[in-house]
């Protein structure tokens, strides 16, 4: 007789992001994080990101004893960093290499989430959604950008031993499927993986599960984001820019958009997957029900009871 097993068990993570601490300079006021890690908590999240510097503590003994009482594993930090410019880069290794030392002293198998520079180029702002070959870089910068992110990935590692996935993004020079290809076929697939995240995936044109597939090698991080089809195709009918879409609620509770969770679920179980999922829904400031949306969010049908 064969004997069975139980498929692994998949750890599920939040971030400060769906109360609405976002890495953009935004009106409006966002909860502090003692609320947001109990919420987070409350609504039946094991881990979270850290969030933009300074939300949480930035000194090991503080951000450890916070963790601990919040009983949350931090699992990554995002690091927005415009590597399409070459005056930014210094600075932003620098701070992604500051993360990556405090993520190694107080977790166990982080990621540093490097990310463009997202909402800071106004063009791509207001292309969020609608993007086309023409509006993305040329040959000539995707070979320097794909290089100031491997540098950066290599000086994480090197400089704090933590590994560093790519998250692709609205509103920034990785959004559609074919940049995702040009980032990813000019990185080192051994010093940098992937952050699928379904939903920017979506709203950016591509199709999760088929991203997933195709870079099964490369992804190492997932963040869980759905993404409302009529909201996203106004969003692109009426021009909207990438905020005004965030703001119409294009980034939905998940069950209520076009992500197929289940499909992806089931293709992340048949690799065994290991890492975290990372629950987000992304609100501006004051935005929404952080909690209750939470909480539907963590035990919604769709997502098959993770």
């Amino acid at each position: 007789m064969t004997p069975t097993t139980s498929p692994p068990s998949i750890r599920v993570a939040n971030a400060p992001c769906s109360w609405g601490v976002l890495e953009f300079d935004l009106q409006g006021k966002a909860a502090g994080p003692e609320q947001v890690l109990s919420e987070m908590r409350e609504a039946g999240y094991v881990g979270t990101e850290l969030g933009d510097w300074g939300f949480l503590p930035t000194e090991p003994p503080a951000l450890k004893k916070t963790l601990q009482r919040a009983r949350l594993a931090l699992v990554g930090a995002f690091v927005p960093i415009a590597f399409a410019r070459k005056d930014a880069l210094e600075e932003g290794m620098t701070r992604a290499v500051r993360t990556g030392r405090l993520l190694a002293a107080v977790s166990e198998h982080p990621y540093v989430v490097l990310a463009d520079d997202n909402g800071s180029i106004t063009r791509r702002v207001h292309l969020a959604g609608r993007v086309r070959p023409e509006h993305s870089l040329s040959k000539e910068q995707w070979d320097l950008y794909g290089d100031a992110v491997n540098r950066t990935a290599e000086a994480v590692l090197r400089e704090a031993g933590v590994a560093s996935v790519f998250h692709h993004h609205c509103a920034g020079w990785v959004e559609a499927p074919w940049e995702i290809d040009a980032l990813l076929s000019r990185t080192d697939p051994a010093m940098l993986g992937l952050c699928l995240d379904t939903g920017h995936c979506a709203f950016g044109g591509g199709d999760p599960l088929e991203t997933l597939k195709r870079y099964q090698k490369r992804v190492w991080h997932v963040h869980f984001k759905d993404c409302h089809a009529a909201i996203a195709q106004r969003a692109r009918t009426e021009g909207m820019d990438y905020f005004r879409a965030v703001k119409a609620g294009v980034f939905c509770e998940i069950g209520r958009g076009v992500v197929p969770f289940p499909a992806i679920v089931q293709e992340l179980r048949e690799r065994a997957w290991e890492g975290w999922i990372v629950v987000e829904q992304d609100v501006l400031p004051g935005m929404g029900t952080p909690l209750e949306s939470a909480r539907r969010n963590r035990y919604s049908p769709a997502r098959l009871g993770l």
